[in-house]
């Protein structure tokens, strides 16, 4: 066997990338979606042992909705390039590109096996550029095959070195070849084929057999009148080790998928149901009669396929050799892809003729060089021309999902997949309106579409027509398979069809008076499917929503009990515990979501948050770590920023609360929590002019903040003795609210202020008559009444407007619950859990619904189902610490106002 020369390893490679580089501009499109971009085991946070526990979509092989593809070595090398460059698609590509020259090299090899020097190298040329290889080599999903080939094709060569000179057993190569078949196989299911190719390579080429030679053998062996031959034993041996091999591969993949196939329906490979194998959606019409004249080229076809194989096996010339490998390579990786042993999604499609166009460019190449030597070399050059042109643009197709469903429209019409997927890349542009048109031709296409229906739906609710998209929903439903009440829901149906029962309840609950209605559809979906997890976790929102607690409880954990290895389940069930009043059971459930994705945002927030809530110091170093990390993952998020500046200001960190408020600020103008805690920072550091700026931003942005309003009156009049000023911020807080004890008492003591005791006397009174139980106000009203009476003794004015002895100080306001609207029901502490609030009252919690991956061409409504939940409404341990110190200091105040209003 000649060798592969490092020139023809560049003329190879050189042919490929020419015919390829503009593949590396190209996006994720079509499976690359599910496979790629929402496939969590290639993040690095999901351990490596998932990759083997999950399908080719990263869903886990034991739910019925997984494909079954089992692939973890292909899967590893996406996770190589995410490691490297997380989701640029371009490295994908790039790779393909690399892994398609590796394979063309070895196709090269095994070509010198049975062609000479220059028509084996012309076979591998044509390999290289062939456009029917694009959606191998474009599609990133498509390093199945090409990962699936490298290892086939190294397994075989493997193999032909089992047999030495002298024609005994070489088991290293055995051993090499079982190892190379186990990691093609794990690359994509049909590597486990080259066994096959193995065995006709042994017993019609190395032995040298052929049919008769092979059928007299066995009549002389059933006849007793000899026994096995030499040759004929180590053939055995050889096949015997192989076999075994291939059965135990066998066990254990059927082991993996839990004796289960993948769930497909009629519109996924129609002719899987009616047991007709060239035919997929509308694309080509089911052969229906045997008058039908695609029968009789059918027929043609396997006649002189058949002809030819059986030429090839009577004889043993080198030709015949040739053309036996050529076929076995032709038909034998085609059989996974055939339909005959078991159905699978698709029948017709370019991917699965990557291996098997080998053995048509083998026989191919050798019929040129036999027979038409003369033409042979203008006929290649064109080939190679026209295909490498053809390959070239054909990869602009692949360019996006949009280009790619187009042109494939462009040739077909009756497939209404191509109608669903052109309307899935018009909705992913926000292009509802043409998105729609594109649905509803899908339906007329195939008027029993489940999923067009369902995306029909889905679109008119993204363009606000509810009850458009509740009658689409509707008709999708009609369409499912009925439940016969009294017996067991047994019809197998694609699981993402069951998703219009959970999009239909999530339309409808949006109206409150329909909430049961929607409970119903979901625990529907639960008795059609009791392992259906996302309808356990959308009814899980749901009960949270209608406040049954523990029934949300008990959605969660059947949920879990499903998949424990779901963070957002276990981030869902902390919040249902957060509202059960169990914080430490939150925490717990919290930390169980970070343990599986340790950069799980809503976990990091709302666990540091409840930390920072709690009140415990020991808790505030990983509260602020998690606070950390939540900003990196959402650098733009002004949330993160502002919670970490109140732990310090817990911490009494000033210099890092203040950069932090600032750094919030600075993201989200306006931020009302940010700006008024910022602005009491200043106030209790002492910094009362740095804090007037930021109390100004404030109430431009805020103008009926009231507390902003009390701490901006205080500064006036206690530190730039501007009574007027102080007065106006008083005024206005009792315009908006003329009920505001708090403000309305301030103004009392700035008419005290100005000596206006009849006045203040008025305001006290009516002050007292809003709030008759509060005794300071009662106090300093007798405390006015007395000061009013000593004057008039004096034969003072009353209305005086002299200033107050030295000794006197100035009154000042009382700051009770000042710093509490930080951490009380007015100025929370977060914002919106996710950064999309423009500064939050209240720190909201919400719930992660599971992303659903692996819908594939014809996906259902991606689940638009989290829901905000609202933050325990109890008092923390913390909370009513503060409230008590906040009493202690308000109080001290209240003695300070009655020295100055009892001094004379």
């Amino acid at each position: 066997m000649a060798i592969v020369s490092w020139k023809e390893i560049l003329l190879l490679t050189g042919l490929v990338v020419g015919c390829y580089w503009n593949s590396l501009s190209c996006g994720f499109v079509f499976d690359d979606v599910s496979a790629i971009l929402d496939n969590k085991d290639l993040r690095p946070s999901t351990p490596i042992r998932n990759l083997f526990l999950n399908d080719f979509w990263g869903t886990p092989m034991a739910e019925e909705r997984s494909h079954k593809s089992y692939r973890p070595l292909t899967v590893l090398t996406f996770r190589l390039n995410y490691l490297f460059s997380e989701l640029s698609a371009a490295s994908y590509h790039l790779l393909n590109v690399v892994l398609h020259a590796v394979v063309c090299v070895l196709f090269l090899r095994v070509c010198r096996l049975f062609l000479d020097k220059t028509s084996s190298l012309v076979a591998a040329l044509l390999f290289a550029v062939h456009p029917i290889h694009t959606e191998a080599v474009t599609g990133v999903v498509g390093r199945a095959e090409l990962l699936s080939s490298i290892f086939l094709l190294a397994a075989f060569l493997a193999y032909t070195k089992s047999t030495s000179a002298d024609h005994s057993i070489v088991w290293a190569p055995i051993a090499l070849t079982v190892v190379l078949v186990a990691a093609a196989t794990l690359c994509k299911e049909q590597g486990i084929t080259v066994v096959g190719i193995c065995c006709v390579h042994e017993v019609f080429v190395a032995q040298g057999f052929t049919l008769p030679m092979l059928l007299d053998t066995l009549r002389q062996v059933l006849q007793g009148k000899d026994g096995f031959p030499y040759a004929v034993l180590q053939t055995l041996l050889k096949l015997i080790v192989l076999v075994i091999s291939t059965l135990l591969l066998v066990i254990i993949r059927v082991q993996v998928i839990q004796s289960q196939l993948p769930v497909f329906t009629r519109f996924d490979n129609p002719a899987a149901v009616k047991l007709c194998c060239d035919w997929t959606m509308g694309t080509i019409p089911l052969v229906e009669s045997f008058l039908d004249l695609r029968n009789l080229a059918t027929l043609v076809f396997y006649t002189f396929l058949g002809l030819l194989a059986y030429h090839s096996l009577r004889y043993r010339h080198s030709s015949a050799k040739t053309v036996i490998m050529a076929l076995s390579l032709i038909v034998l990786p085609f059989i996974p892809a055939s339909n005959l042993f078991f159905p699978v999604g698709f029948v017709v499609a370019e991917r699965v003729l990557y291996v098997p166009s080998m053995g048509f460019l083998l026989v191919q190449n050798y019929s040129f060089i036999i027979h038409w030597k003369k033409i042979s070399w203008l006929m290649i050059g064109v080939l190679l021309t026209t295909h490498a042109v053809k390959t070239f643009n054909r990869n602009w197709d692949w360019e996006s999902e949009y280009t790619l469903f187009t042109s494939a429209l462009k040739v077909n019409k009756n497939n209404a997949k191509l109608w669903n997927n052109v309307g899935h890349a018009l909705e992913n542009q926000n292009n509802y309106a043409r998105a729609l048109r594109y649905f509803l031709q899908a339906t007329r296409v195939q008027p029993d579409d489940i999923g067009a229906h369902m995306n029909v739906g889905r679109t008119y609710k993204n363009l606000n027509k509810s009850k458009e998209a509740e009658d689409a929903y509707l008709v999708a439903k009609s369409l499912m398979p009925q439940v016969i009440p009294g017996k067991k829901y047994a019809t197998r149906v694609a699981p993402n069809h069951l998703n219009v029962y959970i999009n239909l309840a999530n339309l409808i609950r949006a109206n409150e008076s329909r909430l049961e209605e929607a409970d119903q559809l979901y625990r529907q979906a639960i008795s059609m499917r009791p392992d259906f997890k996302q309808a356990y976790i959308s009814r899980g929102e749901l009960l949270l929503k209608m406040n049954k607690l523990t029934e949300a409880r008990d959605a969660y954990l059947r949920a879990l009990e499903l998949d424990r290895t779901n963070a957002d389940l276990w981030y869902n069930l902390a919040i249902v515990n957060i509202e059960m009043k169990d914080p430490s059971e939150a925490l717990r459930n919290f930390n169980h979501a970070l343990e599986l994705n340790p950069r799980h945002k809503l976990a990091l927030f709302n666990s540091a948050l409840l930390m920072q809530e709690s009140g415990e110091p020991k808790f505030w170093p990983e509260a602020n770590r998690r606070f950390l990390t939540y900003v990196e993952e959402e650098p733009e998020d002004a949330n993160g920023y502002f919670n970490l500046g109140m732990l310090a200001m817990d911490a009494n960190e000033n210099a890092a609360a203040e950069r932090w408020m600032r750094k919030a600020i600075g993201l989200q103008a306006g931020f009302r929590s940010a700006l008024f805690n910022l602005a009491l920072l200043y106030s209790q550091s002492k910094r009362e002019m740095d804090a007037l700026p930021v109390l100004d931003e404030l109430l431009r942005h805020h103008p009926e903040h009231i507390k902003g309003l009390i701490l901006k009156g205080d500064i006036l009049m206690n530190h730039k003795k501007d009574t007027r000023g102080a007065k106006t911020c008083f005024e206005r807080i009792l315009r908006m609210d003329p009920t505001n004890v708090q403000g309305k008492h301030n103004l009392c003591v700035v008419y005290f202020e100005e000596r206006d005791l009849p006045r203040a006397e008025r305001c006290l009174e009516e002050t007292l008559a809003l709030a008759p139980n509060e005794e300071y106000v009662r106090r300093h009203l007798s405390i006015v009444r007395s000061k009013m009476a000593a004057m008039s003794a004096a034969g003072q004015l009353l209305t005086s407007a002299d200033t107050m002895t030295a000794k006197e100080e100035k009154p000042k306001r009382v700051e009770e619950g000042t710093k509490e609207v930080a951490q009380g029901e007015e100025e929370g502490r977060g914002a919106d859990a996710i950064g999309k609030g423009a500064g939050a009252e209240k720190n909201v919690r919400k719930s992660s619904p599971e992303s659903l991956g692996g819908v594939g061409v014809d996906q259902s409504e991606s689940l638009d189902s989290s829901q905000s939940d609202k933050r325990t409404k109890g008092k923390s341990t913390k909370e009513i610490k503060d409230i008590e110190e906040k009493r202690a200091a308000a109080l001290k105040r209240l003695e300070e106002i009655e020295r100055i209003l009892s001094g004379d």
